[in-house]
């Protein structure tokens, strides 16, 4: 079996539609894709729609969090949720609440940097990005305006946390993200936890926290970690009982790892469904 635990549609900041996603994921042989846009669920009904026969379906989200920093201080960190009820009340308040930071943020840095005359259109991101907006949205739209030539040099030059127009956004703290999503049934994976490259880390001792906590399992497996990375949280899952997962964190054109080209073993996947209770993999 071939299984893939991270992937984003246009809903978040990927260039396929949920539809197109899955038929590409049966396309280039996967059995198990889950789908994981930032902060919501909306791509989960088309997704479902679509699902080609003989593949399987993981309905989960990629949630904004704050945890704790390698250096002490807050750092943004994601957590993968994967099969969790989307219904369940405290859980719903709280995505929408990310939902409208992500806006509120977006709508401000854009504001920014209409007033220092570069060409963008606040409204414009945000009606072509929807609720699910986020600095890639702001990073196309800088390239469409020839402000920078590619997606990689707006967030170096304009979308760092170092730039002027950068603005932070409230994040859900990491272990009240990881209770919300067992108390939803759902089961709660740090996504790439030592990509280095994104920026500051969080540190792992948080990690066996979490475990505490109900934490199922380490995003191990990723493009943006190492060889070393890779031994360091394998033998940390191993010592705390977690699971350990690999995804391509595909985002379709925005980024040139493929669908695929890491994955997720087949007993560690079975692993984390046998932990969830909220809602069921789709069998295409």
């Amino acid at each position: 079996m071939r299984i893939d635990l991270h992937t984003h549609s246009v809903v978040s900041d990927g260039t396929d539609t949920p539809a197109d996603l899955v038929g590409k994921a049966a396309a280039a042989g996967l059995d198990v894709v889950a789908l994981t846009d930032h902060d919501t669920t909306a791509g989960w009904d088309e997704a479902v729609a679509a699902l080609p026969s003989g593949l399987r379906l993981v309905r989960g989200m990629e949630m904004s969090c704050e945890g704790r920093g390698d250096d002490g201080d807050p750092v943004a960190v994601h957590l993968l949720a994967y099969l969790f009820d989307p219904s369940e009340s405290g859980f719903v308040a709280e995505r929408a609440r990310l939902r409208d930071e992500r806006v509120s943020r977006i709508r401000t840095m854009a504001l920014r940097m209409a007033e220092d005359g570069l060409p963008i259109d606040p409204d414009a991101v945000l009606d072509r990005a929807g609720p699910s907006v986020g600095r890639p949205h702001l990073a196309q739209a800088l390239v469409e305006a020839g402000v920078v030539p590619s997606i990689g040099d707006a967030f170096t030059e304009l979308l760092s946390t170092r730039s002027r127009y950068y603005v932070p956004k409230a994040d859900t703290p990491l272990a009240d993200a990881v209770q919300m999503v067992r108390a939803a049934g759902g089961v709660a994976v740090v996504a790439h936890p030592l990509a280095r490259s994104r920026g500051r880390v969080m540190a792992l001792g948080q990690i066996e926290e979490l475990a505490a906590l109900g934490l199922a399992g380490i995003e191990v497996a990723h493009p943006d970690h190492g060889a070393d990375d890779v031994r360091v949280l394998t033998d940390l899952a191993s010592s705390l009982d977690l699971v350990v997962t690999g995804s391509s964190d595909y985002h379709g054109d925005n980024k040139r790892i493929g669908l695929g080209e890491f994955t997720t073993a087949p007993a560690a996947f079975e692993a984390l469904v046998d932990r969830a209770s909220g809602t069921e993999v789709v069998a295409g």
